[in-house]
């Protein structure tokens, strides 16, 4: 069943609902004031014949001589009747049928002292008389009756020409989905920029369009990164094998000294560690993405870890002499943070290493340690060259290196900082890069605010 035809079904249901409520509550507000109307009626005609009666003290007159006129617009003859004590009819006619088929008003005049009255009164005296006033309720059957098949057939009417619009109100109305619908369809991973036309009214559907035109947009922009990775990996991975594959190809075309052998095996060795490398990078930049890898965190200080992991990690370097640690909290601040201290050793030592790289020896790398606004942050600052600005959108994308890293020959494949910022976002932090004007480069980690009620850590 389509959306239009559910949306018919359910307006045109809708609207059954509404007519028979209305003409029902219309019936019967007719039905309750044509029926008060005869009672008024008829109480009237009986109030008329109750005034003809007298009580006397010897008991309650009642002379059949005088005629009753007819009510205003009453056509038929008098619908009343005066029985006795003992049912013994005594005045009116045109009651034998209308007493128990129309609508009957039926009222008694006691004498008060009924009891002591003697047995045998005066002609025309009672000791009581019922009354019974009725008149024929035909026509208001047939006033009840022609309003319920006008009622019924207008609504039916109206029903079935609303049914004929609605059809063609949902379709119109529906149009900009069937449009919507049709341009999805002509969206294939070949054609990830094309996007869905937008309607003209500002409405839900034009922001139904938006947001899908928004997951398309994120779409093209995963596929094209995934796209890019695939080849960069694939170029990356291949410069090692085609080395290894060459050297291997020149050791076997003749018999060789071991020198030649070792010297050969000595470069295979290096052109797999660097296929190592880039395989286990990859390999954690896959299981990122697909486990949504969320460490298991520890709160510590980290002007008490970070000049350990400083020393432990990185005073064997040839650069040892030119890295500075500096903090910027004074003593009684603590500067906690929820951290796995073998993933932040991770990222920070693939900035270090990219500090190093990329400026020349005996020019210092400084690791600061500082309060800015409400974050901590942790920074690591080179004296190198600096980003370009338009290197800078990309600097954390697997594989990018900038024009400026492979026109000097600086090794690496571009993974190191994929991998930092990478490592940064499962802890809930961020990584920033900025350029002081005085040159080099200044990486950032922004760690979010450690509230002393917060449990979200663990030992």
């Amino acid at each position: 069943m389509t959306l239009t035809t559910r949306l018919t079904l359910f307006y045109l249901g809708t609207l059954a609902a509404v007519l028979a409520a209305f003409s029902g509550t219309l019936y019967t507000l007719a039905h309750r004031h044509l029926h008060a109307e005869l009672h008024d009626r008829t109480s009237g005609l009986l109030d008329i014949v109750t005034a003809r009666a007298e009580v006397e003290p010897e008991g309650v007159e009642w002379e059949p001589k005088h005629s009753i006129p007819p009510l205003p617009h009453e056509r038929d003859a008098h619908f009343w009747a005066v029985y006795s004590s003992t049912r013994a009819s005594l005045d009116g006619g045109g009651l034998p049928t209308l007493e128990t088929d129309g609508y009957a008003v039926r009222r008694t005049i006691c004498h008060p002292d009924a009891d002591s009255l003697p047995t045998t009164l005066e002609p025309h005296r009672y000791r009581n008389l019922e009354f019974v006033a009725a008149l024929p309720t035909a026509p208001m059957d047939r006033v009840l009756r022609t309003l319920a098949y006008s009622l019924l057939g207008t609504s039916a009417m109206v029903w079935l020409v609303c049914a004929f619009a609605a059809r063609r109100l949902c379709r119109w109305a529906l149009r900009p989905v069937a449009t919507m619908a049709a341009g999805a369809q002509s969206i294939s991973p070949d054609q990830l920029g094309e996007r869905l036309p937008m309607p003209e009214a500002e409405d839900e559907l034009r922001e139904l369009a938006a947001a899908f035109n928004g997951v398309l947009v994120r779409f093209q922009t995963s596929f094209e990164r995934q796209r890019r990775f695939t080849g960069e990996a694939s170029h990356q991975l291949r410069t090692p094998l085609a080395a290894m594959l060459g050297q291997i190809e020149v050791a076997l075309r003749r018999d060789r000294d071991p020198t030649d052998y070792r010297a050969a095996l000595s470069t295979i060795n290096v052109q797999a560690l660097r296929m190592q490398e880039i395989i286990e990078s990859l390999l954690f930049l896959a299981r990122a993405d697909a486990d949504a890898m969320r460490p298991v965190l520890r709160r510590i200080d980290l002007r008490d870890w970070l000049p350990t992991y400083v020393r432990e990690t990185w005073s064997t370097h040839l650069r040892w002499p030119d890295m500075i640690y500096e903090v910027g909290i004074s003593e009684p601040t603590r500067a906690e943070v929820d951290i796995h201290p073998l993933l932040l050793g991770q990222a920070l030592g693939n900035l270090l290493d990219n500090a190093l790289k990329f400026s020349r020896p005996g020019t210092p790398v400084a690791i600061r340690v500082e309060h800015v606004e409400s974050s901590l942050v942790l920074g690591v600052k080179d004296g190198g060259g600096g980003i370009a600005e338009s290197d800078r959108a990309r600097l954390f994308e697997p594989f990018f290196r900038s024009e400026d890293a492979r026109s000097a020959g600086v090794p690496g494949v571009g993974l190191g900082l994929a991998i930092a910022a990478r490592i940064v976002e499962s802890m809930g932090a961020t990584i920033r890069c900025d350029c002081p004007p005085d040159g080099g480069s200044h990486f950032r980690i922004l760690f979010r605010p450690v509230q002393p009620h917060d449990t979200s850590a663990s030992d």
